[in-house]
């Protein structure tokens, strides 16, 4: 058997007020005054007090990004393109301050400054050649994993997929939970239920191992203290900082399941949000994650979350056959969640069924 050779991220820092070290922790990275730091930042923050705190020497650029739609490969070839035009040198590095969509931004631009062509052309398992610059993950919403992950989701013009490779990590993490206050209520509900949705998925997955497992066992009793438990709302931040840290990880080493397939196939045609994409699925999975499902609900009902209804009504046969193509192509995704044989278990009418149902 050939095991998985992942690769962690190398540098972590965690603790609230940690991000007054960034300057600290970019200064021996630096290659020269014409080698700047590019700083992707959610747009959110324009104007806000972080702003004031990001370590800008020579010629660094912050570029404000929305989250509010998934990030493209057409963004990221943009960023890029805009990137190498504007500076004579090669920055020093990539920093991605915000949520999951801000990080994959930043993980994907540190890839497409050192390999040629469309970020397209990368969107699938182990295509990425040239190892990424030097990129740094700040996350300011816990729940997605993408601090940690080996993978930049990315919708592209026929298929929403990630760029999953060795040289997709960050270099450098910095954990601040002190960046997630006034995240609002529906969002932190939405994000940590990715979170807690990633531990269902690969606990209950055939990829399952020690290594996953371990991670995955203490992502979920984290997300049970955060959401069903009574903790101060600091112990909270910290808790699903790591919680979203630990889900990550253990889904490094396994994969998800139907929830984050279907929920891709949502994203594509819909453009419904990831977070929100995965609770909208999930509730429907009891058959397939029965406890998880359960607890969801508890989830749900003691947070006063009301999930949107009649998303999918009057769509097409052909709008309805984008969505089940587009999440029937993520196979490690099926092979994890229903085994080898998982086209015999769902099938497209099946398939077609539970998209109905949102």
């Amino acid at each position: 058997m050939k095991y998985r050779n992942f690769p962690m991220v190398p540098r972590v820092v965690f603790g609230h007020g940690s991000f007054l070290q960034l300057g600290e922790i970019l200064m021996p990275k630096r290659k020269s005054s014409e080698a700047p730091f590019i700083f992707f930042i959610d747009d959110v923050f324009e104007g806000q007090p972080l702003i004031t705190e990001v370590p800008l020497l020579f010629n660094d650029q912050i570029i404000f990004i929305s989250s509010e739609e998934e990030p493209k490969t057409a963004q990221v070839d943009v960023l890029v393109a805009k990137i190498k035009e504007s500076f004579t040198e090669m920055p020093s590095g990539i920093v991605g301050i915000g949520g999951g969509t801000l990080l994959d931004v930043a993980k994907a631009v540190a890839i497409m400054l050192t390999n040629p062509g469309s970020a397209a052309e990368y969107q699938g398992w182990d295509l990425v050649k040239k190892p990424a610059i030097y990129h740094v993950g700040i996350p300011t919403i816990s729940g997605t994993g993408a601090e940690v992950s080996r993978t930049t989701v990315l919708m592209g013009p026929e298929k929403k997929l990630g760029i999953n490779s060795d040289h997709t990590p960050f270099d450098q993490v910095l954990l601040d939970p002190k960046l997630t206050h006034g995240v609002p209520k529906e969002q932190w509900f939405y994000t940590g239920m990715d979170c807690y949705i990633h531990c269902i998925e690969s606990l209950n997955g055939t990829y399952l191992n020690a290594f996953s497992q371990s991670y995955g066992e203490k992502a979920l009793d984290l997300c049970h203290e955060v959401y069903l438990g009574d903790i101060s709302k600091e112990e909270s931040r910290d808790k699903l900082m790591m919680a979203s840290w630990h889900g990550g990880m253990s889904i490094a080493y396994s994969q998800v399941g139907i929830a984050h397939a279907m929920s891709y196939g949502l994203s594509y045609l819909l453009g419904v949000k990831h977070g929100i994409g995965n609770c909208l699925v999930f509730q429907y999975l009891e058959e397939f994650y029965p406890e998880g499902v359960k607890v969801f609900k508890q989830m749900q009902e003691k947070h006063q979350i009301k999930l949107p209804t009649g998303i999918c009504a009057g769509l097409s046969e052909e709008q309805f056959d984008i969505m089940i193509q587009v999440s029937f192509g993520l196979v490690p995704l099926w092979e994890n969640a229903l085994g080898d044989n998982w086209k015999e278990i769902m099938t497209y009418d099946r398939l077609l069924q539970l998209f109905k149902k949102i």
